[in-house]
């Protein structure tokens, strides 16, 4: 059975969500897109909606795991808004018995593109390649989530094929 793999970029007032599939031979994009909360609402209600939008996601596609972004910012209040976010799609995830994953925005640069310093555009027309898309997925935080995706499976191959050649 193939490996589905929903990739979050986590957010407060958006948070990206990417589906992948690996089918060995290529990948497909399944759904992609975006939650939004309202900065009119409460902390606790903006949270509760992120929740269950992942959960709706997780229920709708049956991902097997799940890849999340860390989030490294300059900024106290935007760390601590985003960091809230991000333990609401781990805590979903894992209230499902799904495996989560995490990786810093350096890995997923490297391994969607290759290279560790490439920039916003370079990793989003790189996601539209190995997606066989049109177009670069819109939001930029729809085309981020599925670059976690990406990775995950990218990195997922690489260690079955170490662990295979030993």
């Amino acid at each position: 059975m193939p490996t589905r793999v929903l990739g979050i970029d986590p957010g407060i007032a958006l948070m990206g969500y990417g589906l992948v599939e690996d089918g060995k031979d290529r990948f497909t994009t399944i759904d992609y897109g975006c939650l939004s909360t309202s900065p009119k609402q409460a902390t606790p209600e903006r949270l509760l909606t992120l929740y269950n939008g992942i959960t709706h996601l997780i229920e709708h596609h049956q991902p097997s795991e799940v890849a999340v972004e860390l989030f490294i910012a300059r900024n106290l209040k935007t760390a601590l808004a985003v960091g809230q976010a991000r333990g609401v799609a781990i805590l979903a995830a894992a209230t499902r018995g799904l495996p989560v994953f995490e990786y810093t925005p350096l890995e997923v640069k490297q391994n969607v593109s290759g290279y560790g310093r490439g920039g916003k555009e370079q990793i989003q027309e790189m996601v539209r390649i190995q997606l066989g898309l049109d177009c670069v997925p819109q939001p930029d935080d729809a085309a981020d989530a599925l670059a976690v995706a990406i990775c995950h499976i990218s990195k997922t191959r690489v260690s079955e094929l170490l662990a295979h050649n030993q």
